[in-house]
């Protein structure tokens, strides 16, 4: 579970271990097996027509943005302790709202990062617009927030419990 407040993410402990080894993966195995890759492609010849080192270079870019986000994160991680089970909508929470006060049209979301969550669960950033408009508020609160065409939307927060409870 992450929270981003300014330059600072706050990990659970579970988080944290989990991007630190796939940080350890992908700066060890995975690049050498990249790098083996470029390198037996490259010796197929002509590199302008190779397809086959051009797919390899390009996974190599991607990788390497992988090992630069995971690094960034990790450097200004705080690990802590997952919210209270206090009703209070908090991030590392799952929150269940209703739209316009509507009980048939629900969404439930974890308020986070998608980092660390292996989940189907729909995440909202605490600083997009609804969750900034949830944070702080509890089961029965109402919250308002402007959608990107300008107009205003209303939710009522129908529950919110820790992430994984």
């Amino acid at each position: 579970m992450t929270q981003t407040s300014d330059n600072v993410t706050w990990l659970t402990q579970e988080a944290y271990d989990q991007l630190k080894a796939e940080l350890e993966h992908l700066s060890g195995p995975a690049r050498a097996e990249i790098v083996a890759k470029i390198e037996e492609a490259r010796q197929e010849g002509d590199l302008k027509e190779n397809a086959g080192y051009h797919a390899a270079r390009e996974d190599q870019g991607k990788l390497e943005l992988r090992i630069r986000q995971l690094t960034q994160l990790l450097q200004h991680a705080k690990v802590g302790e997952a919210p209270a089970d206090n009703g209070v909508v908090a991030p590392g929470m799952v929150v269940t709202i209703a739209f316009d006060g509507d009980p048939d049209d629900t969404l439930t979301f974890l308020l986070g990062s998608r980092e660390g969550i292996s989940s189907d669960i729909d995440t909202y950033s605490p600083q997009s617009p609804l969750g900034s408009a949830v944070s702080g508020k509890k089961a029965g609160d109402d919250a308002s927030y402007e959608l990107p065409n300008g107009k205003k939307a209303s939710v009522k927060i129908l529950d919110a419990k820790p992430y994984g409870a």
